[in-house]
């Protein structure tokens, strides 16, 4: 049943993944008892599918239990006590509560050195978390010196062609382009592109990743152009090799449905993002982030057409399910209540008498398509962010614990 749900969460089938994790996890602790290695197992399981849902407080709730249990039966240095750790560490950084995941990603980070070893796998992906922490804090300089040591090791050990060190490679690049450092992350970007193109081929997920990550990167500069080739060529490959229902494909096709949009082609972007609203709703249901996601951005795209009833009506749906699934105070309910003021009060001095003024500049925040599945991005899909994250990057998605046993929290690519 353990291995059923991670497949539905990998579809983005979670109410489904949900349903049986709560049941393994009951059934477990009633028949095994908490401390028991299944037990702590699927209450992971189930922390990381409430994080996929964007509910954070029930996830931090259980990896908080999961890590105090852990740490007195198998000991605060056990790889499963530090792989909680890790993944409680992630739901703080998407909280934007910064030093506290700082100060959990340097435990994970010291204890692996001293344990494990300085070149041990896990103990370079217990520094990259920590880099990415620094990296969200603008603490540029940490960030590029962990990121230095960790690809200098990296190379030494695995090789230049390892998809560990090219993953560093784009981590890297993820920096510069944050510092608006193009020319640098547009050079490593094209490098790991190359390098998995000739040594995965073209039809492989890692290669469709990048190249998505480097449209990204073209978008932020406003290359529109050739950001929608590259999305064009991630598409089609999607479609031809997981099916148009597949969540990347989906992200694909939102995120050309952007590069459209910010043309100017407002319709053929509508037209797309209509597409995987409706494909969202009846595969994922109403309330999933991603399907809330794409009817904000359907709604930006209605406001570039000067549809704001339309506009107004989506939002309102977003904030209303945000507000009963996560709750007045999470971040992305919050954003969502923000959209509907200003799209409101956009429509209200479109209508105000001639020579009326305007109180303040109304400023609306650029809608995002989701990086793909599989890529690391803090929050998915969000309305009022320009990030979108292609996979290589190392930053927070925790890894899935299935069966007896615990995964490490590789924010992986």
């Amino acid at each position: 049943m353990g291995n059923l749900a991670s497949t539905y969460r990998h579809q983005g089938r979670l109410t489904k993944a949900e349903e049986l994790e709560v049941q393994v996890m009951e059934t477990s602790s009633r028949l095994l008892g908490q401390q028991n290695s299944l037990t702590l197992t699927s209450m992971g399981n189930l922390a990381i599918t409430y994080d996929s849902w964007g509910r954070w407080k029930e996830a931090e709730a259980l990896h908080v239990q999961a890590m105090k249990l852990k740490n007195r039966v198998l000991g605060h240095e056990h790889p499963d006590s530090l792989a909680t750790i890790g993944n409680l560490a992630s739901i703080f950084y998407k909280q934007g509560r910064l030093g506290e995941a700082e100060e959990l990603c340097a435990d994970v980070t010291n204890t692996r050195k001293r344990v494990l070893g300085h070149t041990h796998t896990d103990t370079l992906t217990g520094m990259a978390n920590l880099a990415a922490v620094f990296a969200k804090q603008e603490r540029w300089k940490e960030a590029e010196e962990i990121y230095a040591q960790i690809m200098m090791t990296e190379n030494k050990v695995l090789g230049q062609d390892h998809p560990s060190a090219l993953t560093t490679m784009a981590n890297f690049a993820s920096i510069f382009s944050d510092q608006e450092r193009w020319k640098e992350a547009e050079e490593l970007q094209l490098h790991v592109m190359e390098i998995r193109k000739r040594v995965l081929g073209e039809e492989h997920p890692d290669t469709w990743h990048v190249m998505a990550n480097l449209a990204s990167r073209y978008t932020s500069q406003g290359r529109w152009k050739e950001a929608e080739v590259l999305e064009m060529q991630v598409l089609e490959a999607r479609r031809r090799r997981l099916g148009h229902e597949n969540p990347s494909t989906l992200a694909s096709l939102a995120n050309l449905a952007m590069a459209y949009r910010y043309q100017g082609r407002s319709k053929e972007a509508e037209q797309l993002q209509l597409q995987v609203m409706e494909t969202r709703k009846r595969v994922y249901g109403q309330n999933h982030p991603d399907t809330l996601t794409i009817m904000s951005n359907l709604a930006s795209t209605y406001i570039n057409q000067g549809q704001l009833k339309k506009a107004e009506e989506l939002f309102v749906q977003v904030m209303d399910t945000r507000k009963r699934v996560w709750g007045h105070l999470h971040p992305d309910t919050l954003t969502g209540m923000a959209n509907l003021v200003l799209t409101r009060d956009l429509a209200r001095r479109l209508t105000a008498p001639i020579g009326l003024a305007c109180p303040h500049q109304l400023r609306l925040p650029p809608p995002v398509s989701l990086a793909p599945v599989g890529l690391a991005c803090p929050h998915g899909e969000e309305d009022g962010s320009a990030l979108v994250l292609g996979i290589g990057l190392r930053l927070w998605a925790p890894a899935l614990a299935v069966g007896i046993g615990f995964s490490f929290s590789l924010f992986h690519i």
